[in-house]
């Protein structure tokens, strides 16, 4: 795939640097810069300045989300505009707790909803109708218990679930069409206020399928696009984190650039990113949370950024607090003016 991208120009930061009443700055940190006046959110949840910035708190713990997203910013120092919460199957959501992060009238939260739908069924089944009876039951909740404004993403990072396979009921056009009739069934039932989310991997091994343009279900379902990257050997800063490349696929430039290219007019999200340990580098975490902080404003498209925080990802410990000069780093980035820029909607 021969793409020619320019990224385009970097954006100055938004937000002055008056205190925020509502965060009182920790101990040697600059008090919180108060969002813009001018700064505004639309009804798709795109801020006009910066970027939200986001937490899936402290993963595979075990603790409440509550008190998860209360530790992880309290850890950090600052607040979280998006909580990424994870659902599967005839789980009903959002839940009490949910909500009530969501309300919180000193401190409201968006919700970022990862739902699978169904472990058992595969895609071209849901797309026929096998869990019709489970949406509609989710739809009857939302419209009872929680009509602000969530993201919504459908089965995310399906790439490594694929199969090609005539039949198989796993096809990239399989997930495009369970996705769709996801969206369409919640919508015609009601559900007015999701917005959906795509969420890619992040990975060129997978972009590089013939099948993987077939995973898209289509603009009218789609409000933001997003990517999953993790920082592995490969990567080195966040241009290399968000551009991922490998010499044995010369021809993907990345998903960013690739993202400019394929969906000029949508918001993108990092809707999972998290900095590995690494023995023979201590620095590295410090290293990598002050390169976002001086890169970001090169990918002005990204309009969300949502770290996972656990000690116990699949391939390591992606705490940002592992160390003191990490915890630092990763304080300075959450209360940067991008990040600070417009504030969540009450309620």
């Amino acid at each position: 795939m021969a793409l020619a991208v320019t990224l385009a120009a970097c954006s100055p930061g938004d937000g002055g640097a008056a205190e925020d009443p509502e965060e009182p700055a920790p101990a040697g940190a600059q008090p919180l810069p108060a969002p813009s006046p001018a700064c505004e959110v639309t009804g798709g949840l795109i801020p006009s300045c910066g970027a939200w910035w986001g937490i899936a708190p402290e993963i595979f713990t075990g603790l409440d989300v509550e008190k998860a997203v209360a530790s992880a910013e309290k850890r950090m120092g600052a607040p979280a505009d998006i909580v990424h919460v994870y659902h599967r199957g005839k789980e009903l959501f959002p839940t009490e707790k949910e909500i009530r992060l969501a309300r919180d009238p000193e401190r409201p939260r968006l919700l970022l909803i990862n739902w699978k739908p169904s472990l058992t069924s595969t895609w071209a089944e849901i797309a026929r109708g096998a869990v019709d009876g489970r949406i509609d039951r989710l739809a009857d909740h939302l419209r009872r218990t929680f009509p602000e404004r969530f993201f919504l993403t459908i089965h995310h990072e399906p790439e490594n679930d694929v199969d090609p396979a005539a039949g198989s009921g796993m096809r990239a056009k399989d997930y495009a069409a369970m996705f769709r009739h996801v969206v369409l069934r919640l919508r015609h039932k009601g559900v007015k206020n999701a917005v959906t989310v795509m969420t890619y991997m992040g990975a060129p091994n997978w972009a590089v399928q013939p099948w993987f343009e077939e995973l898209y279900p289509g603009d009218d379902v789609v409000d933001w696009v997003a990517m999953d990257p993790y920082a592995d050997h490969r990567v080195h800063d966040f241009g290399t984190l968000v551009n991922k490349t490998r010499e044995e696929f010369g021809e993907w430039p990345g998903f960013y650039r690739w993202m400019q290219w394929r969906f000029p007019g949508k918001p993108v999200m990092v809707a999972e990113w998290g900095v590995f340990e690494r023995p023979d580098d201590p620095a590295f975490k410090r290293a990598f949370f002050e390169s976002v902080r001086h890169q970001i404003r090169r990918y002005p498209q990204i309009k969300a950024l949502v770290y996972f925080d656990s000690p116990y990802a699949p391939r390591g410990d992606t705490r940002f607090d592992t160390d003191e000069t990490a915890d630092k780093a990763f304080t300075a980035l959450a209360r940067d003016p991008h990040f600070r820029s417009t504030r969540v909607p009450r309620p």
